[in-house]
């Protein structure tokens, strides 16, 4: 007998479950393209968005340096068109001004004279020199000698001015003996190499006489810098007058002065303008670059609009494609 013949199957035939699944894989091959797809878009939306509230956040934050700076600015005009300032013990605080001009009569206090490192003046490191002026009142009667009487009922800090550090026992060279004690200009002019290993010893200070007449202006703190040191944990330098030595710190604060000293000191520093002496007082007043602030804005705001621009466009693409 000859086997039948089964119309509904055949080598052209598949059965439906097969059909099924093959049919099938192009389905699932293309759902998972859209989700990477609607994946993608919300990424490169997400990221464009907080990048333009970035970047509009620092260009309003550097506007508002920028009116910072025109705020310290009008304040150094206002204070330099105020007529200069005596001071005395009963000078209200409400005429302390920073930046006015202001001159003291009074004595000089250098025992507790207090030196500021890491200062440089035209590439060259060395130290800020403050000193005490016990402050002499308005009615106080001269002396015989003509000088005046001086209390120390209140005094002010002065920052007096700026001294080369020493540098003792300088290598000049491999091999070479050392040198005796000499200022950073010297060993610069001389060459001299090794600074690393010299040691360094105290600026010598210009005599003061005991009574003297400062002019300058008020600043409401001495002039800070970066503290290493407190980054890392380490205790900062103490005020502590050693022998006669003057202190050396990296910055200095009035009221853990006036402690260490026992003085009553004003809320303000005289930055001292003139002297006799041989103390540098090429005082930088702050940066008023306004014009870089608005600089820094106008790019920040360029980044900006840049990012919501390109947004626009991801979302007007991303909107046609779904209407296909």
């Amino acid at each position: 007998m000859e086997p039948r013949s089964d119309p509904d199957v055949g080598p052209d035939r598949q059965p439906a479950a097969r059909q099924g699944g093959v049919a099938g894989a192009p389905a699932t091959t293309d759902s998972r393209a859209v989700q990477l797809g609607h994946a993608r878009l919300w990424l490169a939306v997400v990221l464009l968005l907080v990048t333009a509230v970035v970047t509009l956040r620092a260009g309003f934050w550097q506007l508002g340096r920028a009116d910072e700076k025109r705020a310290v600015l009008a304040q150094i005009e206002a204070a330099s068109a105020l007529a200069p300032l005596p001071l005395s013990p009963s000078t209200p605080t409400e005429d302390f001004v920073e930046w006015r001009r202001v001159w003291a009569r009074g004595a000089w206090q250098p025992a507790w004279t207090v030196l500021l490192q890491n200062r440089n003046q035209g590439g060259v490191s060395g130290y800020w020199v403050v000193t005490p002026l016990c402050l002499d009142s308005p009615d106080a009667p001269e002396t015989s000698a003509g000088r005046f009487a001086v209390d120390c009922d209140r005094a002010v800090a002065v920052l007096r001015g700026w001294v080369p550090r020493k540098i003792v026992g300088v290598r000049q060279r491999p091999g070479a003996g050392l040198t005796p004690a000499r200022t950073n200009e010297e060993a610069a002019a001389d060459g001299v190499e090794g600074v690393a290993d010299a040691a360094l010893a105290l600026p010598d200070l210009p005599t003061l006489p005991p009574t003297a007449t400062v002019d300058g202006r008020l600043l409401a703190r001495v002039p800070r810098v970066y503290e290493l040191m407190s980054l890392r944990g380490e205790p900062k330098n103490v005020l502590q007058w050693d022998a006669g030595q003057p202190p050396v710190v990296q910055n200095l604060d009035l009221e853990e002065y006036a402690a260490a000293t026992g003085l009553d000191l004003l809320p303000m520093v005289l930055q001292q303008s003139s002297g006799d002496d041989d103390l540098v007082r090429d005082w930088q007043r702050p940066r008023v670059d306004v014009d870089t602030h608005l600089g820094y804005a106008l790019q920040w705001f360029s980044f900006a609009a840049i990012a919501l621009i390109a947004l626009g466009v991801v979302l007007v693409k991303a909107f046609k494609h779904r209407r296909r």
